[in-house]
């Protein structure tokens, strides 16, 4: 059978801004499937830092990725917020991505949505209102977990774990902004159950 294959859509957070390859979440989340006996290809990433949903969209187009995967996970929006873009343009821009992610899994309970950290408690948003960042993000974040329960897709909130993180040292990388692969370990802990059941509870196509 067939090795599953790993498609990862996102930003800066997907692609791992400041961390080595190793240190990606999908790199580490690929190596904590594999040693769960889940021996998955390594991760397609399809991300960039600074993206937000159009030109994550943009790039898929660019990018092409072919067949069907096994996996697809999808973290976008904090560039939407950062930029002041509008949630209603979010929720549509959101909803065609996820619909997308789900034509490449083939089933969107294969697709596992990511939620957006809050980069408001890093030292990078020093001086800044961090208070709004917050309502901002758990606007988006809202409107992201009702697209995903209503495509029926699998959600993940590393939100919390990224607040709890903060602006410790070991949490972020030297730009203060970018979760360190440290940070990275602990979204993993909570995305490897809905990514081992994405791939263990569906008959492989």
């Amino acid at each position: 059978m067939a090795r599953p294959t790993f498609l990862a859509l996102g930003d800066s957070y997907t692609i791992g801004e400041g961390v080595p390859e190793a240190g990606r979440w999908p790199e580490q989340l690929a190596v904590r499937l594999r040693a769960d006996g889940i021996d998955v290809d390594p991760p397609r990433i399809i991300a960039t830092t600074g993206w937000t949903t159009d030109e994550l969209s943009a790039a898929i187009d660019a990018a092409a990725p072919q067949g069907r995967w096994g996996l697809v996970t999808l973290l976008i929006g904090v560039n939407n917020q950062y930029r002041g873009r509008a949630a209603s343009e979010y929720r549509e821009q959101f909803r065609q991505l996820l619909e997308r992610a789900a034509t490449f899994a083939g089933d969107a309970r294969r697709v596992v949505v990511v939620s957006i950290p809050d980069w408001g408690v890093t030292a990078f948003a020093e001086g800044r209102d961090r208070a709004a960042i917050a309502r901002d993000i758990d606007t988006f974040n809202a409107i992201a977990r009702d697209e995903t329960l209503r495509l029926h897709a699998r959600w993940v909130d590393v939100t919390p774990a990224s607040r709890k993180a903060g602006a410790a040292p070991d949490m972020l990388v030297a730009d203060g902004l970018h979760p360190s692969a440290a940070q990275y370990a602990l979204w993993v802990d909570a995305i490897l159950p809905e990514a081992r059941a994405a791939l263990r509870e569906l008959p492989r196509r």
